[in-house]
């Protein structure tokens, strides 16, 4: 790795854990991981080997995977693992008590500069680092599962975190090649879990009124809406699904949605206002001009994709594995 070495520390062997060592180690940082349970600590470094074998496979290591797993111990000790860290990632239970004695225990025995960072799924920071001294350092960095095939990770701050905190935040998780999402203000769930969330609610209501079944659901998602968001998000996906973009859809389609809404008790008009900054939005990225070469860029990509998952060892594997009993 260029330049200084980087340290950080991994607090819970979990799931999220050992994903977060399998991001900072192939990026060259030297990672500890703390975990209080000895099974876990067990585990864990069986679990990280083979992640790594795996991302190995298809060529998404730089190095060998042998040579990255050194990169990583594990330990007990809360104070071992973060003496020297320039980066603590906490990843325990989605519990604020235990969140909070965590910080708390952080504030003492990490170094003063080193960024406190939470890998809550929807707890905010502010619950449970409100009463430090050093709050400021403190903020929300959650990442889609595994990050190290999900890069967007979610920066949350609180109204007391540092704008500089942020900024080094910024910088750290781009180097260790994350896709960092700046979330203006605490809100239940950031921006992942919501948008997750509103999916799965109207899931479950289909399912439950019997108009479609789990698996066509899921067919719907993974052979349609899921192709064009693996590289669209859902707003160029309808800028680019209607001549004119995004405020000809919003006209043409907007009393539809609203009525979905309504059956499910939602009143979250897209008033003129909001339409408007929308497309402002959308217009600086992607100017009207461009609309029809992206619209052919997109269905090149669409291509790609199928022939991605049609030919011969690039699509989607048969499960059960081939290799299961």
């Amino acid at each position: 790795m260029n330049g200084t070495p980087r340290h950080v520390a991994i607090i819970g062997a979990g799931s999220i854990g050992v994903a977060f060592s399998v991001v900072f180690s192939r990026a060259g940082w030297s990672v500890v991981v703390q975990e209080p349970d000895a099974t876990r600590r067990e585990a864990a470094p069986l679990e990280l080997a083979d992640c790594l074998r795996g991302l190995a496979e298809f060529g998404l290591l730089a190095e060998d995977a042998s040579t990255v797993l050194k990169r990583v111990s594990f330990t007990a000790e809360l104070e071992k693992a973060v003496g020297n860290a320039d980066l603590v990632q906490e990843c325990a239970p989605e519990r604020v008590e235990l969140k909070r004695e965590l910080f708390e225990r952080l504030e003492t025995c990490a170094p003063r500069d080193a960024l406190l960072a939470s890998s809550s799924s929807a707890l905010p920071v502010s619950a449970y680092s409100d009463r430090l001294a050093t709050r400021g350092r403190c903020l929300v960095a959650h990442p889609g599962n595994p990050p190290y095939l999900i890069p967007v990770i979610e920066l949350v701050p609180a109204s007391f975190t540092d704008a500089s905190v942020m900024e080094r935040a910024v910088a750290l998780y781009t180097q260790v090649g994350l896709k960092p999402v700046r979330v203006e203000r605490e809100v239940e769930g950031f921006v992942f879990n919501r948008l997750q969330g509103a999916v799965l609610r109207e899931a479950y209501c289909l399912v439950r009124d019997g108009v479609a079944s789990v698996e066509d659901v899921d067919t719907v998602v993974r052979e349609g809406l899921g192709l064009r968001w693996s590289f669209l998000g859902p707003f160029e996906t309808v800028d680019l699904n209607t001549r004119g973009g995004i405020a000809s859809h919003a006209l043409k389609m907007g009393p539809a949605y609203a009525r979905m809404g309504a059956e499910r008790g939602q009143s979250d008009e897209w008033t003129p206002e909001l339409v408007s900054r929308v497309e402002a939005q959308r217009r600086a990225i992607l100017p009207l001009d461009q609309w029809a070469n992206r619209v052919r860029w997109r269905d090149r990509m669409l291509m790609r994709l199928r022939s991605m998952r049609s030919g011969d060892g690039g699509g989607v594997e048969p499960w059960p594995p081939e290799s299961a009993s």
